[in-house]
């Protein structure tokens, strides 16, 4: 089995084990606390990103991990793993099935595979460089739509509060778009990377939120970039296009002609 192989396979593993984890924890007794970036974090977070992070140093004791929750351990490590137990934690708060576990398994600044699970909705979506991306155990594809006046754009808040800059480039998106939702977080990359929505955009992204997203959206058909269009997980923020609506939508969101 070669390393990709191995890895499409551990991240998916990894991710359900997080997943349930948190699993157990949605629509019971949640204590949700503030962290000093504003963002909410629960117990359930602190659970699942322990289950993650015993589960890969028992399996890959060399390797690093970086964490939303407890950071980064043998950051001098080859090989890291990504992790974000619970993306969309203010709805998991709400008990709002629109979360999910993220798992990334990186070198360098190169993602090697990345895992999407949310299990209150049922879905894992995993993917490796030139192994795919799979929906279920089945492959997937990004949409055909290529007429932005019928595409489907998404987002997390559109209210983009934490980068006001990029405001009115969303209101231009938006103004020429078929449809603009807020089914946002992590799902909002699954719906275009199994085709259900063509364009996903947020302003601001930790490599936690964005790793495992890249090669999912690639692996698919798709086009990841930050918002200079550049193909990262780690610029800061993201942009998530099928390959027909690339070029049109980082027109408007960055100017890039990728």
């Amino acid at each position: 089995m070669s390393e990709l192989q191995m890895l499409l396979q551990a991240v998916e593993e990894v991710a359900r084990a997080t997943g349930d984890e948190a699993m157990r924890h949605y629509r019971g007794e949640i204590e949700v606390n503030i962290k000093r970036d504003g963002s909410p974090v629960t117990n359930a977070d602190l659970s699942a990103e322990r289950v993650a992070r015993d589960w890969i140093m028992k399996r890959f004791p060399a390797d690093g991990i970086l964490g939303e929750e407890f950071g980064v351990h043998n950051g001098d490590a080859d090989r890291r793993w990504i992790i974000d137990p619970i993306d969309g934690t203010a709805s998991f708060a709400r008990g709002v099935p629109l979360w999910g576990t993220l798992v990334a398994a990186a070198r360098g600044d190169e993602v090697l595979a990345g895992a999407v699970y949310c299990p209150a909705a049922d879905e894992m979506v995993c993917a490796a460089r030139s192994a795919g991306s799979w929906w279920n155990g089945s492959r997937t594809r990004v949409s055909a739509t290529d007429d932005l006046s019928r595409a489907v754009v998404l987002t997390t808040d559109a209210r983009f509060a934490a980068s006001p800059d990029k405001l009115p480039r969303l209101h231009a998106l938006i103004a020429e778009a078929g449809s603009c939702r807020g089914w946002g977080d992590c799902f909002g990359y699954v719906l275009v990377a199994t085709g259900r929505a063509d364009v996903m955009v947020d302003p601001v992204m930790a490599p936690w939120d964005a790793a495992a997203l890249l090669p999912v959206i690639e692996e698919a058909g798709g086009v990841f970039t930050d918002w200079t269009g550049q193909p990262t997980a780690f610029g800061g923020d993201a942009i998530a296009t099928n390959a027909a609506l690339s070029r049109v939508v980082r027109g408007k969101l960055c100017g890039a002609s990728s």
